[in-house]
């Protein structure tokens, strides 16, 4: 056994121990940041991520993952080096959030329909959060101001794609890229006619592969998806209940004052240490705290602090997609490098569209009428969330099925001879 590992094996049960301890020390504290992390879990989490965990597998069973991926691998495939069913994954993560884009690439690694390094990509830029979770709990219920949702949304978002974008130069170049570089679609005209049978041909032979009955498979697809939500809640009370601890012993001090000095060299405002060092750990903290930080401090600042906690996710998002990839070949190392990149592109982006889109005051630029933004309290309600989801993950479809149908417009033609 090396050094490294027998250090791990003696410092992790250490550390559990301490915790064991501390909680005994602060029964009443531990109780309420339990209660809390469950609070979060049953309103926003498991609304926000059930039903989707639920219909992708459904539709995963069906083939319309396989249909879909044939319809979108021009688009997938010189983008960012995936397979076309990667755009299936895309959409249903900006409607769900995280960790569902890791649950499904799970899933096609398993069918073998992902590589690891393709997968390891794929999981890089579909980690994000949701869209009801940024608007509703984010951006009226912590920051008291819907005006900021759309700069939140749009660079989340788009920091995604440019993640995307920096993460198709991981890993070496495979036999279906080069198939995809010398084979293009737009290279054939009787490619693109059959596209769509072909899609349609690829969805009635995973559905004959599959062959489970809709009750037989809707029954695992809820067992499954339960066994994950279960995991994400089980993740979010342990994290909930550490970061209370480590609050309550005055541990976080020095990251405090470290963050506190870096924020200040960089000229941002100190009073967001609490933002950031909370986000490192759990992003609902982090963005609640960044919300609540003192009206001193400009709007801009606040809202970049809650990028960058929204993209880089927290401890508790980062042990959930280990979980999910724990029975997989995929490795952690890249998925940490594109938070991290993503947790670095979303605030600058905030900074570069807040004078576009918000003109430099807290209203929109379209919206502004002279009237101070209102104050809203959000109440998670779960038909809202659901419907919200669905919207978003028919939107990115149907999106990327344009943008898929027209690249033979916008490729080169071979030359005929």
């Amino acid at each position: 056994m090396a050094a490294s590992q027998r250090i791990t094996h003696v410092l992790i049960p250490l550390a559990l121990l301490i915790l064991c301890v501390l909680m005994v020390l602060f029964p009443a504290e531990t109780w309420h940041a339990g209660v809390r992390g469950l609070s979060i879990w049953w309103d926003v989490l498991f609304p926000s991520l059930f039903p989707f965990l639920v219909l992708s597998e459904l539709l995963l069973g069906f083939g319309i993952v396989h249909f879909l991926g044939t319809l979108l691998n021009p688009l997938m495939r010189p983008l960012f080096r995936v397979p076309g069913s990667g755009g299936f994954v895309f959409a249903v993560s900006c409607a769900s959030g995280y960790p569902t884009g890791a649950k499904l690439t799970a899933q096609l690694w398993e069918q073998k329909l992902v590589t690891r390094e393709e997968g390891e990509r794929l999981v890089a830029f579909t980690t994000s959060s949701d869209p009801i979770f940024m608007i509703g709990a984010v951006s009226v219920g912590f920051f008291h101001n819907v005006a900021i949702a759309p700069i939140l949304v749009t660079s989340h978002y788009c920091a995604a794609f440019l993640v995307g974008l920096l993460m198709r130069f991981h890993g070496g170049v495979s036999v279906k890229d080069k198939q995809s570089i010398i084979d293009s679609p737009s290279a054939s005209e009787e490619v693109h006619r059959n596209r769509l049978l072909r899609a349609i041909y690829a969805m009635h032979k995973a559905r004959k592969a599959d062959g489970r009955a809709f009750g037989e498979l809707l029954r695992q697809a809820i067992s499954s998806s339960l066994r994950l939500i279960i995991i994400v809640g089980g993740l979010v009370v342990f994290f909930s209940v550490m970061m209370e601890l480590l609050v309550q012993t005055g541990w976080l001090g020095g990251l405090y004052a470290i963050t506190e000095q870096l924020l200040r060299y960089t000229g941002f405002p100190p009073a967001l240490s609490h933002s950031l060092v909370g986000g490192l750990f759990e992003v609902t903290l982090g963005a609640k705290e960044a919300g609540g930080a003192g009206i001193s401090i400009p709007l801009v600042y606040k809202a970049a602090a809650a990028a960058f906690v929204l993209s880089w996710g927290g401890l508790s998002v980062h042990a959930q997609i280990m979980s999910v990839l724990s029975n997989t070949t995929m490795r952690y190392g890249p998925f940490l490098f594109a938070r991290a990149i993503h947790a670095l592109i979303a605030p600058i982006l905030v900074l570069l569209l807040w004078l576009p889109m918000m003109g430099g005051s807290e209203r929109p630029v379209l919206f502004q009428t002279g009237a101070k933004p209102e104050l809203f309290s959000y109440t998670p309600d779960w038909g809202q969330i659901l419907f919200t989801g669905i919207g978003v993950l028919g939107g990115v479809l149907l999106l990327l099925l344009m943008f898929s149908l027209m690249s033979p417009f916008f490729s080169p033609r071979r030359m005929k001879k």
